[in-house]
This record gives C-alpha cells, sequence and structure tokens, in this order.
C-alpha cells in the first residue's frame, strides 16, 4: 500500500480542494463506492432514534450509504443528501436499490460551505468523513459553524462547515452528529499517520496533520474506465504521483487525496468555537440562567475505528 505523506499547503485552499478532493472524488467515484457499504454504528443508531417524520441533511453524502437508514424503520425519516461530486450523486440518487426495484433518493449537487437552505431548515444534519477534506482551520469551524447566520459566514471564512451545520438545523430541537478520521488509527487500519508535534507528555499531537492520502485503482476499474498509458490523474502534480508517465496499459495511477487528520481533542475544539463564534452557549439546556437564551449541547463525543466523533443538540430555554 503507498505510503501516507505528510504535507504544507501553500496555495489558496479553495484551489487545493478542487485539485486534491473534488476532482480525485470524480475520478475515483465508482471504485470508491465499491468500498463504502456498511453503515458506522454509531450513525446508524443516531438515525435510528430520530422522531418519525423528522427531514435532514447529509452534507458530504458522498454515495449515499446513510440515506436508507434507518434499517429498522425504513421511510420514516427522510435524508437529503448534499456533495461536489457528480459522479457521487448518480450512485447516491439510487442508493439502497435491489436489482428490479429502483428507489431514488433525494440528492443536490452543492458545497458544503454554501447556503443554499434557509436558517433551520432541518430537523437534522450528518457529516460523516467530510469536514477532514476542508484545506484550513477556518473552514473547517465554518462547516461545524454554517449552521448561525449568513452575515457570519461572510464574516469568517475557516469555521464555515461546522457553523453551516448548526444553521441548518432547529435552533430548538436540532441535532447533529459529525465524523472525521483520527491520527489515531486502530489495528485494523492499512494507514500509518506521520505526526510531527506533540505536547510531550502523552504523544498526541498538539493539531492535525494534513497530508495526501493515496487511492490506487483496481486493474479492473482502470481498465474499465478505458485509461491507457499516459493517461495521469488530473488531480495530482506529477511530483505526487508515484509513476509520472506509464509507459504500459497494466500500471495504474495513484491519486492523491487531501485530509486533514484529526488530533485527540481537535474536533472538540473546534465545535466549541464554532458554537461561541455564533453566539451561543455550550452546555446543557439546565444550564441557562434565563430564559430565551439558545446553546448547543454536546450529547457524546469519542473515538470510533479510527475516527473522531461528536454528537451535538439544539436547544432554546
Amino acid at each position: 500500500m503507498k505510503p501516507v505523506k505528510s504535507i504544507t499547503i501553500i496555495d489558496d485552499p479553495q484551489v487545493h480542494e478542487d485539485q486534491h478532493v473534488h476532482a480525485v472524488y470524480d475520478q475515483i467515484a465508482s471504485h470508491f463506492s465499491s468500498t463504502r457499504y456498511k453503515p458506522w454504528p454509531i450513525i446508524a443508531k443516531f438515525l435510528s432514534d430520530l422522531p418519525t417524520g423528522w427531514i435532514g441533511l447529509d452534507s458530504g453524502t458522498g454515495n449515499g450509504k446513510y440515506l436508507p437508514l434507518p434499517a429498522d424503520r425504513p421511510g420514516s425519516v427522510l435524508t437529503i443528501g448534499l456533495d461536489r461530486s457528480r459522479n457521487l450523486l448518480q450512485i447516491a440518487q439510487h442508493a439502497g436499490s435491489e436489482p428490479g426495484c429502483l428507489i431514488t433518493r433525494e440528492v443536490v449537487w452543492g458545497d458544503i460551505l454554501g447556503s443554499g437552505w434557509r436558517l433551520g431548515a432541518f430537523d437534522y444534519t450528518i457529516s460523516i468523513a467530510t469536514i477532514h477534506h476542508l484545506a484550513s482551520h477556518d473552514r473547517r469551524k465554518l462547516a461545524v459553524q454554517v449552521r448561525a447566520t449568513f452575515i457570519y459566514r461572510q464574516k469568517v471564512h475557516h469555521q464555515h462547515v461546522l457553523q453551516r451545520l448548526l444553521q441548518a438545523v432547529s435552533p430548538v430541537h436540532g441535532r447533529v452528529m459529525i465524523y472525521v478520521w483520527a491520527i489515531e488509527q486502530d489495528e485494523l487500519s492499512k494507514r500509518s499517520i506521520p505526526t510531527s508535534d506533540t505536547d510531550g507528555s502523552d504523544h498526541y499531537p498538539l493539531t492535525g496533520e494534513d497530508v495526501f492520502v493515496p487511492w490506487v485503482m483496481s486493474q479492473n476499474q482502470h481498465t474499465a474506465k478505458g485509461k491507457f498509458k499516459n493517461d495521469i490523474p488530473s488531480s495530482a502534480t506529477s511530483k505526487e504521483v508515484v509513476s509520472t508517465a506509464p509507459t504500459l496499459a497494466a500500471e495504474i495511477p495513484v491519486y492523491n487525496r487531501y485530509y486533514h487528520m484529526f488530533a485527540k481533542g481537535e474536533l472538540k475544539q473546534l465545535t466549541i468555537q464554532a458554537v461561541e463564534g455564533l453566539g451561543l452557549m455550550v452546555g446543557s439546556r439546565e444550564s441557562a440562567n434565563a430564559k430565551g437564551c439558545r446553546g448547543i449541547e454536546i450529547i457524546q463525543e469519542g473515538w470510533e475505528r479510527s475516527n473522531y466523533y461528536v454528537e451535538l443538540r439544539r436547544w432554546v430555554s
């Protein structure tokens, strides 16, 4: 397996994402989707516990594997899938279909940092393995926050994704679930994440690590797409591809995907920054000292199979 490489982002974050995230996933969509079919248990339970009739957003839905859930109550909630990759959305549109029974899902092409929804439009949002593809702290923060105010979104660029998720859900009862890749990989992971900055005590990095995680196309996928010699992935420069000038049809391209691998405690801290940036309290409804206060409670956080996650709930006292 090709090694994970530490990198330094020197160009504009949006340009970096366009080249090393969006272009890559459009290239590898079919092969990638074939490896992503089993829901994470904590996410499946989150969706299963939602009240019947709720409507939510899967921000960065990929191949849409969470759109058919909950499996024990199919159709009890409606999850709309949003993704930047048109090729993945074509797969997500029919997620959960069986031979002879084509199911059409609600999917939307768009950017997770966009503001295409009215505030509080959804009852819940999930963002699974998406925020770690954003190439700056401010953009990751906005991804969580992006569910606060459009005025604030114009002032801040990095906190957008977290803010977007918080703004998208109901301020009274909205729920949010976020998963990101962790530096701390388990024994089943094929990835070894290089780290450069530790606190000197328990050897955990102070901040996450920006890396390229290579995706190697299978021989079947490569030849099925009609790729032959001199076909170099458009998403990578010559220095980032193991073989920059293939001379044989059998040689397989390597696509470098950008990830920010989160350090221990980094996702929680990012969430708190996003919440406070929106002028909301962090804590339970019971902690409010006056009527009409608005806040967000961290229901649970943790690490599961090489991922960090956090579950949030909005409230009004």
